[in-house]
């Protein structure tokens, strides 16, 4: 997903922000989008750095929902 949208014209980082920030805005909710004390946070872990490459978003190699981790 993230690869097309930047095959299509979006820079990684707007990609990136498509999927997190900008999801929760068109959501109404305020409590996640962002890593910050207090908001709720899934996170995933990547080997490298997606704005160099947004391709390493396929390969998913850490996975943490609500503070338990479902793949380590």
């Amino acid at each position: 997903m993230f690869a097309a949208l930047v095959d299509r014209g979006m820079t990684p980082l707007d990609a990136l922000r498509a999927a997190t920030l900008n999801a929760a805005d068109l959501l109404g909710v305020n409590d996640r989008g962002t890593i910050a004390a207090g908001k709720l946070a899934d996170l995933v872990a990547v080997p490298g750095n997606p704005l160099e490459n947004i391709r390493v978003m396929e390969q998913v190699r850490f996975v943490m929902k609500g503070g338990k981790i479902y793949k380590q």
